[in-house]
């Protein structure tokens, strides 16, 4: 059986491959943007908008591929009451890096499958993390040696890399802090014959 994850995401990507899965990648290139700005408009919350996200994402590739499973993910970080996007640059992510010092924050990662023209199952995990009181000249440290890697993600860290060193208190499935809720999925696919059980 043919299955697609409709992402990008080099990490998503690494924990399918991780885990054994035969699969393709295809990017979605939905308009994440317009799709949470309509959320926030409407007042829906930012896990719906998070299982909108990864609907989307998945509906658009299982639209032109109705024979495969096509799983979409995506993930939403919320700091009391505030969403944060990826950062485009190292600016904006030294930015989120201070709005999210010494507070706790959630991350809002939803995975979706689409199978024969319809959604047939999704979850929203809810990992909770809090960041410690670091210093200025860590952060410039920090920065200067993740580089890129920080526009990779809503958070601007890398739990597998120097972003480990940020945090007080993880809680919550390590794989769906990388963005793909890895262990329902697997049990999902084995339920419903995608994979072997």
């Amino acid at each position: 059986m043919r299955l697609i994850l409709a992402s990008q995401s080099l990490s998503r990507r690494a924990l399918l491959e991780g885990a054994g899965l035969d699969f393709e990648a295809m990017p979605s290139a939905v308009d994440e943007a317009a799709i949470k700005e309509s959320a926030q408009a409407e007042g829906v919350s930012a896990a719906d908008t998070a299982i909108l996200l990864a609907d989307a994402k998945a509906a658009r590739i299982a639209r032109r591929h109705p024979e495969a499973v096509v799983i979409g993910a995506d993930q939403l970080l919320v700091c009391e009451g505030e969403w944060f996007d990826k950062p485009p640059d190292l600016a904006a992510a030294r930015g989120h890096l201070l709005k999210l010092r010494n507070r706790a924050h959630e991350l809002m990662t939803a995975v979706v499958v689409w199978r024969n023209g319809q959604r047939a199952w999704h979850h929203l995990a809810t990992p909770r993390l809090a960041m410690r009181d670091f210093s200025d000249a860590f952060l410039d440290e920090y920065l200067a040696r993740e580089g890129g890697f920080v526009t990779q993600s809503v958070g601007a860290y890398r739990l597998e890399g120097m972003g480990i060193q940020l945090m007080r208190d993880i809680r919550g499935e390590h794989t769906a802090i990388l963005g793909l809720p890895l262990l329902p999925l697997l049990a999902y696919l084995r339920d419903a014959g995608v994979i072997k059980a």
